[in-house]
């Protein structure tokens, strides 16, 4: 897994909530074994007409947003079921974060992010950020204002910083410490397991382990 500490990039948005996996990745999709070419799959049934042409009227597929690395979404993205290949196909396209805003509903805070996909997005080296709904607004209307806008996202310092014409634009975002531990030693759960071989390997030839008896 790919260690995460600074990456600049071109903002891109999609103005969609509720974006669940299978408008990320169709389960048509789904069938390979492999962990690879799911990128030109990525938002399928709204990135491509009936031809196989791109669709122009999709947001995404604007020539402004060619080689976008940051997305910028709406509110409870990657809900609906669990497959990591929606992970996948999001970081293949060459997207490195995404950004969602969690929302106040009624006075319970709505995250940004459907659960299973934030911890694949983790297992995966996936940086996703959460901010304020009124944080990734001024995200969304910076963007159609400056074409080409650019972000840095500084995960040691918890930073995302809009680098706007006039000046620069900063917001901080909250993160799990194990999270960030894992994105910035580009380090898995098994990855972090495998720090400790020596000592693992030390407990085992000192104590005598009985496995159950079968049947």
């Amino acid at each position: 897994m790919e260690a995460f500490k600074t990456h600049r990039g071109l903002l891109a948005t999609l103005d969609n909530a509720n974006v669940d996996t299978d408008q990320i990745i169709p389960k048509q999709f789904l069938k390979s074994i492999k962990r690879t070419g799911f990128g030109e799959s990525l938002f399928f049934d709204w990135r491509y007409l009936v031809d196989g042409k791109p669709d122009p009227a999709f947001r995404l597929n604007a020539p402004r947003f060619k080689g976008a690395s940051i997305l910028v979404v709406r509110n409870n993205f990657g809900c609906g079921s669990s497959r990591e290949h929606a992970v996948w196909a999001v970081m293949q396209y060459g997207f490195k974060a995404v950004i969602a805003p969690w929302v106040d509903r009624d006075g319970t805070r709505v995250p940004g992010f459907a659960d299973i996909f934030r911890n694949n997005s983790r297992q995966n080296g996936l940086l996703t950020i959460e901010l304020s709904e009124a944080e990734v607004e001024a995200i969304f209307q910076a963007v159609d204002r400056f074409p080409g806008l650019e972000a840095t996202i500084d995960l040691d310092e918890q930073r995302v910083v809009l680098h706007l014409s006039e000046a620069e634009e900063a917001f901080h975002f909250d993160i799990d410490p194990g999270v960030k531990e894992h994105l910035v030693r580009g380090l898995d759960e098994i990855g972090l397991t495998l720090q400790h071989e020596a000592k693992v390997a030390a407990f085992e030839r000192t104590h005598d382990i009985q496995m159950p008896p079968r049947g």
